[in-house]
């Protein structure tokens, strides 16, 4: 990264030393701006967090009363003489780009995203400027996302054939954005749909802050009779857990853009996979990177060595960064959530 750039790289995470504060930041470094709500992009211990409204309520949630600000997309924020406006990310609900510029410099820090509108999280919008800080999770050609309906119907037609043999559904997702993804998507005239207690928890931080949601149970309200036929969304930390012994008779898949690599089913020991991910695929990846007009391009976590390559292989300024945000893993919710949820 340029030396002498508004943006720089510590070693507690990206840092504005004009505007004094820290994008998304790994330890505790003061006063930080927050893209979304996952937990390795808004991590406790920051003096103070500025963050989409939205995200503001899901950490509070997640963190506890924290000291949050909130802005609201496109409304510039002046910080020490840095002017700072969030834009829509399409990676979960709230999610968000940062720009951050003075004078002729202009950067964009994309955390997550997707650019393929989900019907639940506010649509991505191409944000021009000079640096492109970009995530590359997927940053490779294999990865490329089936519309969305159509995946959504696979999962019906799964719990379908599943409840027509009797058994339960236990699907798990992301108990923040992938969760409400496949709740919305859901056809409840195939049967009861019901949440393990962290999307329940997640449901009603989300609706209060006036997300809409499709209506879902708490599992711990079913009984037996309820059980039958019906589907689970749970967490993926909750897979292999005796907390499943209670949905027996029951079929288990995953939803996560791993899904696409060959094995990762397998390797989860589910009955099905899904290949649903909050994040830009390849073509998405390679749209953004053009739609950002950028002249310098800088890659975090993921495929960030092969796509910096393909990028310099097309004439670009292509640099990888070294950071601890972890992308799309197989689980996101942290043990305390799950147990303090079950």
């Amino acid at each position: 990264m340029q030396e002498a750039g508004l943006i720089q790289l510590s070693s507690k995470g990206l840092y504005c030393a004009e505007g004094d504060f820290f994008i998304d930041p790994w330890y505790p470094a003061g006063k930080a701006i927050i893209t979304h709500g996952h937990s390795d992009h808004a991590r406790i211990g920051q003096s103070a967090y500025l963050a989409h409204p939205t995200t503001c309520s899901v950490m509070k949630h997640r963190l506890g009363e924290v000291n949050t600000q909130a802005l609201n997309y496109e409304q510039e924020l002046m910080i020490n003489g840095v002017g700072v406006t969030l834009f829509p990310a399409g990676h979960i609900p709230g999610s968000a780009q940062v720009r951050i510029r003075k004078g002729k410099e202009t950067w964009v820090v994309s955390g997550d995203y997707k650019c393929h509108a989900d019907g639940l999280s506010e649509p991505y919008v191409p944000v021009t400027c000079n640096h492109f800080i970009s995530e590359c999770t997927f940053g490779l050609p294999v990865f490329h996302w089936q519309p969305q309906g159509e995946v959504l119907a696979s999962i019906n037609q799964w719990w379908q054939q599943n409840a027509v043999q009797g058994l339960q559904s236990v699907i798990f997702a992301y108990a923040l954005g992938k969760a409400q993804r496949i709740l919305n998507g859901l056809d409840p005239s195939i049967g009861k749909i019901f949440g393990h207690g962290a999307v329940i928890a997640m449901n009603q931080t989300l609706h209060a802050a006036g997300v809409n949601l499709a209506a879902c149970q708490a599992i711990n309200q079913a009984s037996k009779e309820d059980l039958k036929g019906a589907i689970i969304i749970a967490p993926p930390a909750a897979s292999g857990t005796p907390w499943l012994n209670k949905f027996e008779p029951y079929r288990t898949a995953f939803a996560s853009g791993w899904m696409a690599m060959r094995g990762s089913r397998r390797w989860q020991a589910a009955d099905r996979g899904f290949v649903l991910s909050d994040h830009a695929d390849w073509k998405e990846l390679n749209h953004a990177v053009e739609s950002s007009g950028a002249e310098n391009i800088y890659l975090t976590h993921g495929y960030k060595a092969a796509f910096a390559k393909y990028l310099q292989s097309k004439g670009k300024r292509a640099f990888e960064l070294d950071t601890l945000f972890e992308g799309e893993s197989l689980n996101h919710s942290s043990e305390k959530e799950l147990e303090a949820n079950v």
